[in-house]
C-alpha cells in the first residue's frame, strides 16, 4: 500500500515538473496532506543531517526538490530520481513540521479542517490530525489523530491512506496541542483535576510498570478466551513526544486503566462463579 502513493503521479506537464518539484509534489492527488517545507530550510544541511543514510542516490535526489537537477540526468533516471526524491521529501517534511514555522503552517490546514473529521460521533465532529505510528520508513502508513477522544483512524481515502507515516512522524499532533494549548478539546470523563505542569514520562518505564500489575494471560489450543482475558489484550494508542508520553495524558489514562483493571476483577469473579 505504501508503494501506490511512490508510483502515483501527477497529470502536470514536463515543463511544470522539471521547474518546480515541489509545487508539482504538493499539487498531485493524494498529497493533500503534505505543506510546503520552505526552501531555507532544505537548503541548511544540518536539518537533513542523517538523511542521507536514508536515501538512494541522495544527492541527486536533494538537487530535483530544489530543482538543481542537470536537464540531461533528468531524462535519464527521472523515474527512479522521483521515487527517492518523495522519500526525501517526506522525511524533511517530518522534521519540518516540528518546527514553529512547520506548525503554523499546519495549523492552517487543521483549521480548514484539511485532514478531515473524527468519524466518532461523541466526538461531534472535530477535525483531525495526521499521526505516523512509527518514525520509520515503510513501516506504517498514516493515521488520523483525534485529540477529543485520543485515537487514531485510517483516512477514508485510499490515496491518503498509502502515504507513509514517517513523513508526519509520531510526535507532530501532541506537540501542536502543546504549543498551541487553545486548540486542545476537551476530554470526556472524569479527570484528575490535580493541577500539574505538562511533563512526559518515558513510554518504555511506563510499558515496564504495566507489565509487572497485569497477570500473564494463558492461551491453550481450542480453549475459548475469557471476557477478562479479552479485555486485557486491548489495545490503546498512547500519545508521546519524542517516545514520552504526556504527563497529563499519561495520568488520565492511569484512571481509566485502574477503572479497566477494577471491571476485569469483577469478570474473573463472575467468570469463577459461572
Amino acid at each position: 500500500m505504501l508503494g501506490r502513493a511512490v508510483d502515483d503521479i501527477s497529470t502536470g506537464s514536463d515543463s511544470e515538473y522539471s521547474k518546480w518539484w515541489i509545487s508539482w509534489f504538493l499539487s498531485s492527488k493524494g498529497n493533500e496532506y503534505f505543506c510546503e517545507v520552505e526552501e531555507d530550510y532544505i537548503l541548511d544541511r544540518f536539518n537533513l543531517t542523517g538523511l542521507n543514510n536514508e536515501v538512494s542516490n541522495y544527492a541527486q535526489a536533494l538537487d530535483l526538490i530544489t530543482d538543481n537537477l542537470d536537464d540531461d540526468i533528468q531524462d535519464e533516471l527521472r523515474g527512479a530520481l522521483d521515487v527517492q526524491a518523495r522519500l526525501l521529501y517526506g522525511l524533511i517534511h517530518a522534521r519540518w513540521i516540528v518546527t514553529a514555522r512547520g506548525l503554523a503552517k499546519m495549523l492552517e490546514k487543521f483549521k480548514r479542517v484539511d485532514f478531515g473529521r473524527c468519524p466518532r460521533v461523541l466526538c461531534q465532529s472535530q477535525p483531525l490530525l495526521p499521526v505516523g505510528l512509527s518514525d520509520t520508513p515503510y513501516e506504517k502508513s498514516v493515521k488520523l489523530y483525534c485529540g477529543r477522544c485520543e485515537d487514531v483512524y485510517s483516512p477514508k481515502s485510499s490515496r491518503h491512506g498509502s502515504i507513509d507515516g514517517a513523513y508526519f512522524g509520531t510526535s507532530f499532533p501532541h506537540l501542536l496541542f502543546l504549543v498551541y494549548p487553545s486548540l486542545l478539546p476537551p476530554k470526556a470523563g472524569p479527570v484528575d483535576p490535580t493541577p500539574s505542569s505538562r511533563g512526559l514520562e518515558n513510554d518504555s518505564s511506563r510499558k515496564s510498570r504495566r507489565a509487572k500489575e497485569e497477570p500473564e494471560i494463558s492461551e491453550s489450543v481450542g480453549e475459548t478466551g475469557s471476557t477478562s482475558g479479552v479485555a486485557l489484550k486491548a489495545e490503546r494508542y498512547r500519545p508521546r513526544i519524542y517516545g514520552f508520553q504526556l504527563n497529563e495524558t499519561a495520568k488520565l489514562q492511569r484512571w481509566q486503566e485502574a477503572v479497566r483493571d477494577r471491571q476485569i476483577a469483577r469478570l474473573e469473579v463472575l467468570e469463577d462463579l459461572s
